[in-house]
């Protein structure tokens, strides 16, 4: 069996995880991964850990709650909380809003990537084209949400894992084009902020993108429509190790390109698509393209997903159930869909309102947190499989961690403003 071979049925074994993927790592991600890189170096790599680490011991306790329970997260916040419903509105409010307003940075970036693509292919179109963007934003919303009108749950998860593949492999050979010194990555596994403007931006952006409230939330409806149940225990354990896993190589693997192509020289870049031109003559046309490639991929990746995040956590609320064939799922996709219209419209620089989106994500985490701890450990409903102590230090500790990461992001906005 071939490497590619291989990987495949890797990919394909990470069952629901891929859309934890999708909902992580986006092109808001891929914007804090470069600034980071470009502007701290490997710096902040801990942080990243951290993040992944905290994200897998979440990903493992919604999804152990949703086998054993049999039930999903909104619905069960509704059902078992004193004041459920407006816990559990407040948690959808706090998760669409932050979704939807990436939503449109992320397609006005992927617009504007595969323009930059063309642009760089044919130098003779112009450098900047409002009409032609637009156009290639309508055209990409036009077709992902044809395919959610036709899909299932087990196609969306093969479309994410297209999309999903691609993105690791262009972002991992990109990286071994352009490797920094080996000291230097190993150096940023040590804990410490920048001590420079907007560095603690930048650590509540990391977390924000990375320990990302909709892959927790949306996890155990995705565990449903998967059709997993309390046989499937092992399963949901190696599906969120996996997709832990992926998401640090994915994650690491951008940040240490930007180091390697740009932070040496003291370039610094406020903008994914400047790293294009900075990082072709260092690497080449090929790696160009594949960095590129990989920026589309992970737009795509999240673009789907994110659409989606409205009517599943809408219906979890009142049914507990995946459903991707009512009239309220393509009302409500379709409504996602013009909103991320809205920055290719405009003609607005999207990267900004992306570093701010990923800071206001992690207020809703700590409840996220809180909640599933208290749900995880009832023993009237999980027996044998609650939370042990294991499973315990890693959700109090990742609670401790968000409220910390909370406060430091709400300083960060305050001397921003």
């Amino acid at each position: 069996m071939s490497l590619l071979s291989r990987l495949w049925l890797i990919m394909l074994s990470v069952g629901p995880g891929i859309f934890c993927i999708g909902y992580t790592i986006g092109t808001g991600s891929v914007t804090a991964m470069v600034k980071s890189g470009s502007e701290y170096g490997m710096q902040l790599l801990w942080v990243l850990v951290l993040s992944v680490v905290f994200a897998g011991v979440l990903m493992e306790a919604y999804g152990r709650y949703s086998i054993i329970a049999g039930d999903t997260a909104i619905h069960s916040f509704r059902k078992r909380f004193k004041y459920g419903p407006a816990i559990a509105i407040a948690v959808i409010l706090g998760v669409v809003i932050g979704q939807l307003n990436s939503l449109s940075g992320i397609v006005g970036l992927s617009a504007n990537a595969i323009y930059e693509l063309i642009h760089v292919f044919f130098p003779a179109t112009a450098p900047e084209n409002y009409w032609a963007v637009l156009g290639i934003s309508i055209f990409i919303l036009v077709i992902l949400y044809g395919l959610l009108l036709i899909g299932k749950y087990s196609f969306f998860e093969k479309i994410l894992v297209v999309f999903v593949t691609l993105m690791g492999l262009c972002f991992l050979v990109s990286m071994f084009v352009v490797m920094p010194e080996q000291k230097d990555i190993l150096a940023g596994f040590i804990p410490s902020i920048p001590n420079k403007e907007g560095g603690k931006l930048m650590v509540a952006a990391f977390v924000g993108t990375t320990m990302a409230a909709p892959t927790f939330v949306v996890r155990p409806l995705l565990l449903k429509g998967k059709g997993w149940g309390k046989d499937d225990v092992k399963s949901q354990s190696r599906d969120a190790l996996i997709s832990a896993i992926l998401m640090f190589v994915i994650s690491a693997s951008i940040m240490i390109t930007a180091t390697g192509a740009l932070y040496y020289d003291g370039k610094v870049v406020d903008k994914v698509l400047d790293m294009i031109y900075t990082l072709e003559p260092v690497a080449g046309k090929f790696a160009l393209v594949l960095f590129v490639v990989g920026i589309l991929s992970a737009g795509l990746s999240s673009i789907f997903p994110i659409i989606m995040v409205a009517p599943l956590l809408i219906a979890d609320y009142h049914r507990g159930e995946l459903d991707t064939s009512s009239k309220q799922f393509k009302v409500l996709t379709a409504f996602a869909a013009m909103v991320g219209l809205v920055v290719p419209i405009l003609g607005a620089n999207p990267i900004a309102a992306q570093i701010a989106t990923q800071v206001a994500n992690v207020f809703i985490l700590p409840l996220v947190i809180i909640l599933i701890i208290i749900l995880i450990n009832n023993k009237k409903i999980m027996g044998k499989h609650k939370a042990g102590i294991l499973l315990n230090i890693g959700l109090f500790s990742s609670f401790i961690f968000s409220c910390f990461i909370a406060y430091n992001g709400f300083i960060a906005l305050i001397e921003l403003l």
